[in-house]
């Protein structure tokens, strides 16, 4: 068995993308992307959440929801406005609260 090979079935064997499973029941799942990130390209968290659905989102025993965060008009992060910055920490922490069942007061 060649390096590449061998190097390849390593990648392959723990990507997100190719080990989505459609016979078993996935946790509540919170994608969080931005449309002009140039670090992480947002197609890849896009594929992620099409798997997903595709394998999941019409399966009866997928009763946690599976849901995408995609900021419009930003990056990965350096300098996004304060504004965006905070939306997007709020939506991330409700989203956990709620996950969690989490009585806030």
């Amino acid at each position: 068995m060649s390096q590449l090979t061998r190097q390849f079935d390593a990648l392959f064997a723990y990507s997100p993308l190719h080990n989505v499973k459609g016979d078993k029941p996935y946790p509540s799942t919170l994608l969080v992307t931005a449309d002009h990130d140039d670090r992480v390209v947002p197609l890849h968290t896009f594929k992620y959440c099409a798997e997903i659905q595709y394998a999941l989102g019409s399966q009866d025993f997928q009763d946690k929801p599976l849901l995408a965060r995609i900021e419009v008009k930003a990056g990965h992060g350096a300098g996004k406005p304060l504004s965006k910055v905070i939306a997007e920490h709020a939506d991330i922490l409700a989203y956990i609260a709620w996950s969690l069942q989490v009585e806030l007061k």
